[in-house]
């Protein structure tokens, strides 16, 4: 077996988790959400093997590389990302029904990366060919999935703030935690995560300092992951000074996370610069 397999077992494993997840909500069955969660710890199991023998397919090329080359093998490692940031809150808070509203980011990444993206393993070009890149995307993407968590919660949460009468539930929404649960786990998965996308943002200066002999150009990446990190800074500020929790957090959380995808991908695939490698 492959990595591409494994990863194709771990795409499967994400649907069936994400469909229970929803099954779940629909028939309130604590079995189904017990189920739904062992499924995702498989697809887990099956993705961080699947990175880890990719890495051992390219050692046997003659590449000598973590995992993290192109835009294929980033889409995986964002996926994990996920699901690692996802099961760590799970069992803090055990919440079932979040899994609804987090497994299908990473579900859809692995389908992408599957179906649409050149999952050849290739040397990675000189300015790559650092320690730095490792640092720079492991922490970024933990960064990322941090806010995926978050913007999860948020869209929960407003379509239970939507809800007239909060303390009386009915349907799929009694599932639902409660709304301060979901405002704290906001708050919690981005306290993880911006401290992530500023190391991310730190040890990527690092990285281009090495590679280009400047730790900052104003390339397009650069200034959409800066922009990414004031719309996290705003958040923080907010709530500490202002009390900014509740709905208005939740937009907040749910806009960051827009600006998340297209400083990840729109960046890539639509602007050019000296990250333009990344939609390779």
């Amino acid at each position: 077996m492959n990595s591409v397999q494994l990863f194709n077992l771990t795409t499967i494993g994400y649907f069936a988790s994400m469909v229970l997840f929803l099954v779940y909500l629909i028939a309130r069955s604590p079995k189904l959400a017990l189920a739904a969660t062992a499924v995702a710890w498989a697809g887990f199991a099956a993705n961080t093997a699947g990175i880890a023998l990719r890495y051992f397919e390219a050692v046997d090329m003659g590449y000598n590389q973590a995992p993290l080359s192109n835009l294929y093998e980033s889409v995986v490692f964002f996926a994990w990302s996920i699901l690692l940031v996802y099961l760590l809150m799970d069992l803090k808070y055990k919440q079932r029904a979040v899994g609804a509203f987090v497994i299908p980011f990473a579900f859809i990444g692995m389908t992408w990366a599957q179906l649409g993206l050149d999952d050849a393993i290739a040397p990675l070009v000189p300015a790559l060919q650092s320690n730095w890149l490792t640092y720079h995307v492991i922490t970024c993407f933990l960064g990322y999935a941090g806010f995926a968590i978050a913007c999860g919660a948020s869209i929960m949460y407003l379509i239970l703030d939507a809800q007239k009468d909060k303390d009386n539930k009915h349907g799929i929404l009694a599932l639902f935690p409660d709304i301060r649960v979901l405002d704290d786990i906001n708050y919690k998965a981005i306290m993880f995560g911006f401290p992530m996308l500023t190391l991310g943002i730190i040890t990527g200066a690092a990285w281009a300092n090495y590679a280009w002999g400047t730790y900052w150009s104003w390339d397009p990446k650069e200034t959409w992951s800066l922009i990414v990190w004031f719309v996290y800074a705003a958040f923080l500020h907010a709530r500490f000074t202002r009390g900014w929790v509740g709905k208005r957090a939740a937009w907040l959380s749910i806009v960051g996370f827009a600006a998340t995808i297209f400083c990840y991908l729109g960046v890539n695939l639509v602007l050019s610069g000296l990250h333009s490698y990344g939609g390779a």
